[in-house]
């Protein structure tokens, strides 16, 4: 039986979940994840998590913050003066809020902490910072 290796193209489902159970993310109930591996479709120990896999096989994996998301990045916190922040919006401590940058790119950003003159943005990854745990089962490989 073929076992996955770098450069197939193969369909999963998983369960995705911090190491205290939470979890963030699963296939279950949609059509199974495809991704080609080793093309950076998907985080390092993902990819890494299905080699040799065979069709059927089950497995749960480990990835360490740097195989994930990476650490935290303390660049990637902004204060932004509330005098620049739109009337109409009342910012709450944890709110999701987007914004855009000079290039017109909108990309997400997370409320972290609220000050009498201002507020600071974290646009790091919502799960950078976490080591992950995924229960994989192999599909198909194509």
């Amino acid at each position: 039986m073929q076992a996955v290796k770098n450069g197939d193209t193969v369909r999963v489902h998983y369960h995705g979940r911090l190491t205290n159970g939470t979890t963030f993310d699963s296939s279950e109930g949609r059509e199974p994840l495809e991704f080609k591996v080793g093309a950076g479709m998907v985080i390092k120990g993902f990819d890494n998590g299905v080699m040799d896999m065979k069709v059927g096989d089950k497995k749960t994996v480990n990835i360490p913050v740097e195989e994930a998301y990476g650490p935290k990045d303390a660049k990637l916190l902004m204060e932004f003066p509330k005098d620049r922040i739109p009337t109409d919006l009342n910012p709450q401590l944890g709110m999701d809020l987007q914004m855009s940058n000079p290039e017109g790119q909108i990309f997400q950003v997370k409320v972290a902490a609220i000050g009498p003159d201002s507020i600071t943005l974290d646009a790091n990854h919502p799960l950078a910072g976490e080591a992950l745990v995924f229960d994989i089962e192999l599909v198909e490989i194509k």
